[in-house]
């Protein structure tokens, strides 16, 4: 007895892994790109204008400081999407409809709610590949969080159907105005690009990686409804999942009154309302864009097909206020319910605003245009066997620190479009090539507002995400290689 007692106090304790909030993360990040301005050569203008790619200026203490405050300037209209997001969210749930909507979805699927996934997965891709819907998809993490918890899995599944399915259509983007149609645009006057290989080649991509991610979701969430020990997430995580999307009434025998039909009906038209909003329909269907142009815009001054964060912002408001007057709520109630609601989004926020101060600093010491052109020469007399995967993996590199797909298209492609058309690849190739990467790294980075924000919202860490994310991320990056490498080779 006493051998046994002694030999279980001489146990060691187990070590504590170290687990990096969001915060954390993008700071470390931030200091760490300033840091990296005063190895780097220094810049050289010629009077007031840079000397592209001779070097960047050094970050000062002042600028590192700063970023995260200018980052809050960079991300206002989306922050105050967010609260009103959050605001509609709160007064919705407050008359219970979309928790009874989804248990009488459950009832009626039987056992076969799995089949969402895919379906929900190939709908959020369309919106990735044709206009680059990934932030605007912030508001979909808090719903489909409510679903899928009641449908015996986690959050980790909501986030992935919501992020790897838009984000696998951003990937492989094929008429994406904000990728594609920035980067056609940024090629030096005269050069001309075949829009059927990019669509081609962008279809491969988009459907070969949504197939893969497809597959690996599905395969999880088969174990976390089997087994709920299953889950990737932690106990803290779990708790949190439970507390705020947790089914509190087990029993599936609910019926919705006419009031609730009402107004799921009028949630799911602000999304559609929204999704359309968005659609830059004058690049696509100017037909269409010309129907909008004279028939909507009333409300916001804007037509459909010409929204954003602001725009949208409006929308939202005025449904909240429609839906609080069908839900019953006097003026006090909707009031406090609307604050209580956008209250719950300041960290979503805080989070979406730090991480824009990375792309702030890379643009203020020019660090993000010494990169592009140090890479160029380097890839110049590379055989395109070799030159695909590098260009491809330089651009992910880049994808870091400049997630917006538009601002990476018009740092590179002046520079890597004529590069390739000079060493005889195939610049529409090059286009994709771009492309696919910055899709790569919106699927993980830390400084993509649509991942921190919804991760938030799904109560779900970064960290637990990224462990559990890891070997598909790496799996659709050696896929994407291949694809290109093939096709640079072949056009």
């Amino acid at each position: 007895m006493e051998k046994k007692e002694k030999a279980k106090t001489t146990q060691k304790p187990k070590r504590r892994v170290l687990s990096l909030s969001a915060f954390t993360i993008i700071m470390i990040l931030i200091f760490l790109l300033g840091l990296s301005t005063y190895i780097l050569p220094q810049a050289t203008f010629s009077g007031d204008v840079l000397v592209n790619g001779s070097g960047v200026e050094r970050a000062k203490l002042s600028q590192i400081l700063m970023s995260p405050v200018l980052g809050f300037a960079d991300a206002i209209d989306i922050g105050i999407f967010i609260f009103i997001l959050g605001a509609f969210l709160k007064v919705v749930n407050s008359t219970n409809a979309i928790e009874d909507g989804v248990k009488v979805l459950i009832k009626k699927l039987h056992g076969r709610e799995i089949v969402l996934i895919p379906v929900l997965m190939f709908i959020f891709s369309i919106g990735g590949t044709t206009y680059g819907m990934l932030e605007e998809t912030v508001g979909f993490y808090a719903l489909l969080s409510i679903a899928m918890v009641a449908a015996g899995m986690d959050t980790l599944v909501a986030s992935a159907v919501v992020l790897l399915g838009a984000g696998s259509g951003v990937l492989g983007s094929t008429i994406n105005p904000f990728a594609v149609g920035a980067a056609i645009s940024a090629l030096p006057e005269g050069m001309v690009v075949n829009q059927a290989i990019i669509i081609g080649l962008g279809t491969v991509l988009w459907l070969s990686t949504l197939l893969v991610s497809i597959l690996f979701v599905m395969n999880y969430a088969r174990k976390v409804i089997k087994d709920k020990g299953s889950t990737f997430l932690s106990l803290q995580e779990q708790k949190g999942m439970q507390e705020r999307y947790g089914d509190k009434q087990k029993r599936l025998d609910v019926t919705l009154s006419k009031r609730q039909k009402l107004v799921l009906v009028l949630f799911f038209f602000t999304f559609v309302v929204m999704i359309i909003g968005f659609i830059p329909w004058a690049d696509i269907k100017p037909g269409v864009y010309d129907f909008f142009s004279k028939h909507t815009g009333r409300l916001t001054g804007s037509a459909l097909g010409d929204w954003y964060f602001n725009e949208a912002s409006l929308w939202f408001l005025v449904m909240t206020v429609i839906i609080g007057i069908i839900a019953g709520m006097n003026q006090k109630k909707f009031i406090d319910t609307f604050l209580d609601g956008a209250d719950d989004m300041v960290g979503v926020i805080l989070i979406i605003a730090v991480a824009r101060g990375a792309s702030v600093l890379m643009t203020q010491t020019h660090l993000d245009n010494y990169i592009i052109y140090t890479a160029a020469e380097a890839l110049r007399s590379m055989p395109a066997v070799i030159f695909a995967p590098l260009n491809y993996l330089l651009h992910v590199g880049l994808s870091v620190l400049v997630p917006s797909s538009s601002g990476l298209a018009s740092l590179s492609t002046p520079i890597m479009g004529p590069l390739a058309a000079q060493v005889g690849f195939n610049v529409e190739t090059t286009i994709m090539e771009m492309v696919a990467a910055n899709g790569l790294v919106n699927l993980f980075t830390p400084t993509c507002g649509a991942i921190m924000g919804g991760l938030a919202l799904a109560r779900v860490e970064y960290t637990t995400y990224l462990k559990w994310v890891g070997k598909l991320i790496a799996m659709i990056c050696l896929l994407n290689i291949v694809v290109l490498t093939i096709a640079m080779i072949i056009l």
